[in-house]
């Protein structure tokens, strides 16, 4: 994965996301092309089984083609995999689809959003937990036990 490291103001809320020049204040260097289930792993707040289920999940999200478009795309998506093997690209996306679909399921009531927010769309986990008016500091616990559930559909 490529870093993108960029030099953030540290406020009372965290790392200012505003750009401009840093003051004589503390900072920090934040890697934006990180995802948030990359961090949580890397720092210890997952362990690989997880991360593993996250990134499946994410594989399917972006195999079945679920993310927004800004524009029309001509092109097949192009991802290694034998998975899918004999399968033409509208087949696989559907494949996919409902590996997704059937992922969440297992997931359970409520755990989807959570699931959405950190593995597909990349919030971190505050943002997510803001967005969900869910108290702080609780998103990590909801979000390993909705990866567990996604790991046993997967087969981790």
């Amino acid at each position: 994965m490529k870093q993108q490291l960029v030099e953030r103001e540290l406020t009372e809320e965290g790392p200012r996301r505003r750009g401009g020049p840093v003051s004589r204040r503390r900072s920090v260097t934040v890697n934006v092309a990180e995802s948030p289930l990359a961090w949580l792993h890397a720092h210890g707040h997952l362990d690989a089984r997880l991360f593993e289920a996250g990134e499946a999940l994410r594989g399917d999200y972006e195999r079945a083609q679920l993310g927004p478009n800004v524009t029309m795309r001509w092109d097949a998506v192009r991802i290694k995999g034998t998975a899918d093997q004999g399968l033409n690209p509208s087949e696989r996306a559907i494949a996919a689809r409902t590996r997704f679909n059937g992922a969440l399921a297992q997931a359970g009531r409520g755990l989807e959003d959570i699931l959405w927010r950190v593995v597909c769309a990349g919030e971190s986990l505050p943002v997510a937990e803001k967005n969900l008016a869910w108290p702080a500091r609780s998103g990590k616990l909801v979000l390993r036990l909705a990866l567990d559930r996604v790991a046993d559909f997967y087969r981790l």
